[in-house]
């Protein structure tokens, strides 16, 4: 018996980023132990987002409704506002690759709050509660992370570099004018 779709998690979004950052090829055991989910919660996810549309049966990322969901989707279904200055790790257009294309302005960074965080700056809450402990790690994810907050918090501009950015990602054979269909 199928379970009933009650809609997207957090973790779904980092499930598929993690697929896309490893072009599918990370098992569930490997995902759990990068993401800090039990195998039970990896196998959900992975449900709900074949259900979804965003996976295929095959366990591909549909790349093309994954990109679209991130870009018109994201910031209404896990919105985000900035919040008090605290310290924490550098995310949106604060952390790499946007900050390697966009000067600070007057405005403080927007941070993810972390007490071990060396950067001060406006609160953003992530929108997946390990979000932080991800980022910690060596891997791509972050940057994805970092772009997805761009998203959901970012101005025309930071928007529409970190759409680039993730088109790049996710497309990587496109040419720099060309758009995914």
């Amino acid at each position: 018996m199928a379970r009933k779709h009650n809609g997207m998690r957090p973790q779904d979004i980092v499930v598929l980023l993690q697929l896309v950052v490893s072009k599918n090829e990370d098992s569930n055991l490997m995902l759990s132990v990068i993401l800090d989910l039990s195998p039970a919660e990896i196998s959900l996810a992975i449900e709900r987002c074949k259900y979804a549309g965003l996976l295929s049966e095959d366990r591909r990322v549909m790349k093309q409704a994954f990109y679209n969901f991130l870009i018109y989707g994201v910031k209404y279904v896990f919105p985000a506002r900035p919040g008090a200055l605290i310290r924490g790790v550098p995310t949106a257009h604060s952390a790499a690759p946007l900050n390697e294309k966009i000067m600070p302005g007057s405005e403080p960074p927007y941070v993810w709050p972390d007490s071990k965080g060396n950067l001060r700056g406006q609160e953003i809450l992530p929108f997946y509660d390990k979000q932080i402990k991800v980022a910690r790690t060596p891997l791509p994810i972050y940057r994805l992370l970092a772009l997805v907050d761009a998203i959901r918090v970012g101005r025309a501009r930071e928007v529409n570099l970190a759409q680039e950015f993730l088109k790049e990602y996710f497309f990587p054979e496109l040419k720099n004018n060309e758009v995914p269909e």
